[in-house]
């Protein structure tokens, strides 16, 4: 089996509190995925806290991405960086996991097209257009009535179009979103956000969203939070993530699903999940209650990779 997961935070985990790569006290390392024997697409991201950071958001962003490629050179036998889609099939080929580099926060731009282009330039191929604040590019789903992309914004979206990142619109407004919508020529994705019809948070996504993701031929990436799982919160588990992938699939989802997990990026994850080792449980529950493989391969990887190759350049 491959896994594609479109989004986790290790990189930051890292580079604050220490740690490496291969091993770590965190939720993914190179070691745990070595061990589950299945082939592994990762994207990491550099994820920007602008009230937060010491630093600027744009030299902040630079200090995680400098410590992602320490990292990636220090594992360089297991690990290989992509910038394009040959590179995760020549990776998987090899025996290595592939890695993505994403940026979580437009704010990272600074405002700036420039410094958008200098992120490409440095590997990064999706690009989180905000996090929890609004910021040049776009209001925010954790605003109160979020405003929608700017006239900078909807540059953003064009010039991601032609460089060949991917649009990201999870945490984005509303409004935001279906600008994005409009504005875009190519696929999205919302890498890390799960349907709010199962659980009524307001980072997850209405059944307009998602049929809106479907059509524009984008992909939705399941999130393990377990809050964005089920107002149950830390007692949601494995049957929460079905109930999800399946509202989904009952939209018309079944080539627009994958997972983003959001590893390292929260503090709650769903009973039976504790790390990327356990995974498998995921898709053993699958075949246990008769998902096809056919179904189970489009879910963990094949979606996520035929929007890529749709998307990179």
């Amino acid at each position: 089996m491959t896994f594609f997961d479109a989004h986790c935070d290790t990189v930051q985990k890292i580079t604050d509190f220490g740690g490496g790569l291969f091993e770590n006290t965190y939720h993914i390392d190179i070691k745990r995925i070595l061990n589950t024997k299945h082939k592994h697409i990762q994207v990491f991201a550099a994820f920007i806290d602008k009230k937060n950071d010491a630093l600027a958001p744009f030299s902040r962003c630079g200090q995680m991405i400098d410590r992602y490629y320490a990292e990636i050179e220090r594992n360089k036998g297991l690990i290989s960086h992509c910038n394009g889609f040959d590179n995760i099939k020549t990776a998987l080929g090899n025996g290595k996991i592939a890695s993505l580099l994403s940026v979580e926060g437009g704010e990272a731009i600074e405002g700036s097209l420039e410094k958008l282009s200098e992120l490409y330039f440095r590997g990064v191929r999706i690009l989180t257009l905000c996090w929890n604040y609004p910021n040049e590019i776009t209001g925010s789903i954790a605003e109160e009535n979020g405003g929608g992309l700017s006239a900078f914004g909807k540059a953003v979206v064009r010039k991601m179009n032609d460089l060949g990142m991917l649009i990201d619109v999870s945490h984005i407004s509303e409004k935001g979103f279906w600008d994005v919508l409009e504005t875009t020529k190519k696929p999205i994705a919302a890498t890390h956000s799960n349907s709010k019809s199962i659980c009524r948070h307001k980072r997850n996504l209405s059944d307009e969203q998602i049929r809106g993701v479907i059509k524009n031929g984008g992909c939705i990436g399941i999130n393990l939070y377990s809050k964005f799982l089920s107002e149950k919160g830390t007692c949601a588990g494995i049957t929460d993530i079905l109930r999800h992938i399946e509202h989904i699939l009952s939209l018309g989802g079944e080539n627009n699903i994958g997972f983003g997990s959001d590893f390292d990026g929260m503090d709650s994850l769903p009973n039976g999940i504790e790390n990327v080792g356990d995974i498998h449980k995921i898709f053993d529950e699958m075949r246990r209650i008769g998902y096809s493989e056919s179904l189970i391969k489009k879910i963990s990887s094949e979606n996520f990779l035929n929007l890529m190759q749709k998307i990179l350049i």
